[in-house]
């Protein structure tokens, strides 16, 4: 059997779109061994690098990239065989990036998300709506955790099928790292039955970071920006409704196994805001595994 490892990287833009500008990127690849065996820059987004083969815990690779003017990226464990080549996708977004809503105005979002349009006349409607596009964060927020639940398989349907009418007033106002919404009482029991089959874990005390919280759940799928739902029971629902408040948010990492490696990682340990790009970032990434379905938000970032 050879005793070398191919690796195929990859390297995508902002737009989803393999990186089309000319850019010299700074490549680094290290094994599990933590023995440097690639250190230098490449002008083409898409190499196949060749690297030896252990045939034990040194074939799990660290890929690192960077470009001046954009955020660093990377990926730990890759995990490299002999008889295959692996493929890693990462994406590279500037250091201060633009969001391009084009494809994400208010007619297209409701007919998506129908929730978000949900007890308010059109104009009204697009009128809050549009005001999220001027903030620009708060809708990359909503637009990450609205793509991100409509791949969550529950034992009927996905969250989204539960999602009854975004909320957009005072305190609980979309924002940079979460939305809160109306939702049937069913989505706790589905919920609860996920958990039971592994795909949740349950967050004790969600009061603590997420105020008036009553029970709460977290996705368990990626190491990273998985999505987290908090009740809050004790919200008195619209007259006429029995819903339940429910605040859908992303954290960055689930634990210290996180497998995306960004700039980013001191902020997630101080708790800081979630900044909605790395978010996009760090779901597109796990997107582009055999397997699961491609991260594609109705925004990009440019």
């Amino acid at each position: 059997m050879p005793n070398t490892s191919s690796l195929r990287l990859r390297i995508f833009d902002g737009t989803r779109q393999l990186f089309a500008a000319p850019a010299k990127f700074l490549v680094t690849i290290t094994d599990g061994n933590q023995n440097q065996h690639f250190r230098n820059y490449i002008d083409t987004p898409d190499k196949t690098f060749t690297v030896p083969f252990f045939d034990n815990f040194g074939d799990n690779y660290t890929v690192l990239v960077w470009a001046e003017g954009f955020r660093q990226v990377g990926f730990s464990p890759v995990k490299l065989s002999n008889t295959y080549t692996r493929t890693l996708d990462l994406m590279l977004v500037r250091d201060d990036p633009g969001f391009s809503f084009v494809n994400a105005r208010f007619p297209a979002a409701k007919a998506k998300y129908p929730f978000i349009g949900a007890g308010l006349d059109n104009p009204t409607g697009e009128a809050n709506y549009d005001n999220l596009v001027e903030e620009e964060k708060p809708l990359a927020c909503l637009l990450n955790l609205c793509e991100a639940m409509s791949q969550i398989a529950l034992p009927s349907q996905t969250p989204l099928t539960y999602m009854k009418q975004l909320i957009w007033d005072g305190n609980f106002a979309p924002a940079q790292d979460r939305f809160f919404a109306w939702c049937d009482p069913d989505l706790i029991q589905q919920i609860q039955t996920s958990a039971a089959d592994g795909k949740f874990s349950v967050e004790h005390n969600p009061g603590l970071f997420h105020p008036g919280g009553t029970r709460s759940w977290k996705q368990i799928q990626f190491g990273e920006a998985d999505v987290q739902f908090t009740f809050h029971e004790n919200e008195k629902p619209p007259t006429g409704t029995n819903w339940v408040m429910v605040e859908p948010d992303i954290d960055y990492y689930q634990d210290l196994a996180a497998h995306a490696l960004l700039e980013v990682i001191p902020n997630a340990i101080t708790k800081s805001l979630t900044d909605p790009v790395q978010v996009y970032i760090l779901r597109w990434i796990d997107g582009q595994t055999p397997g699961i379905p491609e991260f594609k938000p109705l925004y990009t970032l440019t």
